[in-house]
């Protein structure tokens, strides 16, 4: 019989019941379809799951968590019964991140209207001037390892959501900051007013120094402002979405957990940051720069923004259904080794045949210059002299225009 191993996580030890199912729904899509034992025939048990059909692709030892670019990164796009698709092809990281670029700043460009396109076309890994703590195997043997260790087990032990969201901000601070918190710790475990207290001033102050996350693309920001004081807010969440995606994954990540962070310290009934401050306003006065730190943003627009972020925190750094169809169209194209561009992508303009474009030219060219001497006739601004010169100049660059319309 095929040997199947299960995985048992700590947290799913919460789960065990003392009556009834042993484990709760989630628990029980982790495992896949084992062969039966009793069946002489060797057929699978027919017990009904609904990871029954994942099992006959996957093992549950293959099992494994991964963060969405991986599994797109590895995900082959070509259907497995096209007799026309090379199913030895695969596609590179580079060529699948390039088709993503393109079409989420093609998609962008739909939605923003920029003035300025030299930030989306020189894009740019950001390099943050604040230097972040590393993640080294030597670590084990330095004290602030250990510090973040025991914040990180007295955060799960108190099974709370701001210390949760807290603790995993405060992976991203120095090493000394972390020994500072653990130094001032309280005595008493139930204090966790004191802890959240040090844990708030601790990020605040680390956050008001850093370079700001979302600097990226700065010329996005005012768009996606404007968006929102015109009250065009699904449009303005789709364009954050892909503002976003455009975002190197390490800085990603970072702003989505201070993100969370914020969001869930904002909350009118989560623990007090001042005494006589609303939590969301102390939180979008405090964290704001380390969002965006644009000169060219007035102060409204800014906090427009940032607020929206922090409303809309669980959906900004989804991926936008239209962008996955159009990615997934163009890489399929590159895999079956035709054109992406033929029939993918998004279109600014209207294709036409080479032939017909002669004739094209002139006839716009010709509608647009009778609506010239037309806009000069009845603008009833212009005195008759005015009017009178510039038909002359009409007149002699473009007679049969000029003919025509006054019917001469």
């Amino acid at each position: 019989m095929q040997d199947v191993n299960l995985y048992i996580k700590p947290w799913m030890l919460l789960n065990i019941r003392y009556s009834g199912d042993c484990l709760d729904k989630r628990d029980r899509i982790r495992f896949t379809t084992v062969p039966n034992q009793d069946s002489p025939s060797g057929k699978e048990n027919q017990l009904h799951s609904p990871s029954r059909d994942a099992g006959a692709l996957f093992k549950s030892s293959d099992i494994k968590s991964a963060s969405l670019e991986d599994l797109w990164e590895n995900l082959s796009l070509k259907p497995t019964n096209s007799p026309h698709v090379n199913l030895s092809a695969t596609l590179s990281p580079k060529v699948i991140n390039e088709v993503w670029q393109e079409e989420t700043i093609g998609r962008l460009l739909q939605l923003v209207d920029l003035s300025l396109l030299d930030s989306l076309l020189k894009q740019r890994d950001i390099v943050p001037k604040a230097l972040q703590p590393t993640r080294q195997p030597d670590l084990i043997y330095n004290s602030s390892y250990l510090d973040r260790r025991i914040l990180k087990a007295y955060s799960d032990a108190q099974e709370d959501e701001w210390l949760s969201a807290a603790t995993d901000c405060v992976e991203y601070l120095p090493d000394q900051m972390v020994v500072d918190i653990s130094r001032n710790f309280p005595e008493q475990p139930h204090r966790t007013d004191i802890v959240k207290g040090l844990l708030f001033d601790a990020i605040g102050s680390y956050y008001s120094h850093r370079a700001p996350l979302l600097n990226h693309l700065s010329d996005v920001h005012n768009g996606i402002a404007e968006l929102l004081v015109n009250g065009n807010t699904e449009i303005a969440l789709e364009a954050t979405q892909l503002f976003l995606k455009l975002l190197d994954s390490p800085n990603r990540e970072e702003f989505r957990r201070l993100l969370y962070f914020m969001a869930v310290a904002a909350h009118p009934s989560e623990f007090k940051l001042q005494k006589e401050s609303d939590n969301r306003m102390v939180v979008k006065r405090i964290f704001s720069k380390a969002i965006v730190d644009n000169k060219n943003l007035c102060k409204g627009k800014t906090d427009l923004l940032v607020l929206f972020l922090m409303d809309h925190q669980k959906d900004v750094f989804k991926i936008p259904g239209t962008l996955h169809k159009i990615v997934s169209v163009k890489l399929m194209a590159l895999q079956e080794g035709r054109d992406p561009n033929s029939e993918a992508g998004y279109i600014y303009c209207q294709r036409m045949d080479q032939m017909d474009y002669p004739n094209s030219t002139q006839k716009t060219t010709k509608d647009e210059l009778l609506n010239l001497v037309k806009t000069i006739d009845e603008d009833s601004k212009l005195s008759a002299k005015e009017k009178k010169k510039l038909l002359g100049q009409f007149y002699k660059s473009h007679p049969n225009i000029f003919i025509e319309y006054f019917g001469a």
